[in-house]
């Protein structure tokens, strides 16, 4: 029978200060049949959600510790994403090219309000996750980035 214990809060609360020491945005846990992911928005909220069933992924007890998952750079807003300043002009960011906290590294555009989004860590470009021209929602991952 899976083990039905919930994860322990005391651990979530650690794993929350880890991803904030770190600069995480992101962690998966697996336990047993359980598997989960936290997630923090750049408004620093946390979102607790059930990821998939884990059962072909779970870890084998006393295996190592939960690996994080790559960082994202996520949609602040609801819009449309824009990789240039302009049809014209070449990307604001493409992949493996360093970036810093504060680097624009796309616009998303919300009710004809052209919002730059800053990368908010330093790292490098890992993968970038929307076309040009995209809708995005609000929390959605639009960058993959390597911390650094």
């Amino acid at each position: 029978m899976a083990d039905e214990q919930a994860f322990d809060l005391d651990k979530l609360r650690e794993l929350i200060a880890l991803m904030d020491e770190h600069g995480l945005s992101e962690v998966s846990l697996t336990k047993g049949d359980q598997a989960w992911k936290v997630r923090k928005d750049s408004g620093d909220s946390i979102q607790m959600v059930p990821a998939a069933n884990a059962t072909d992924t779970a870890a084998p007890a006393g295996s190592a510790p939960v690996q994080a998952a790559p960082p994202t750079i996520d949609s602040p807003v609801v819009g449309t994403f824009y990789s240039a300043p302009t049809p014209d002009d070449p990307a604001f960011v493409k992949v493996g090219q360093a970036v810093s906290a504060d680097t624009i590294v796309c616009i998303v555009e919300a009710m004809k309000v052209f919002n730059q989004i800053p990368a908010e860590m330093a790292g490098t470009i890992a993968e970038v996750l929307v076309n040009n021209g995209d809708a995005v929602e609000y929390g959605q991952p639009l960058f993959r980035i390597q911390p650094g």
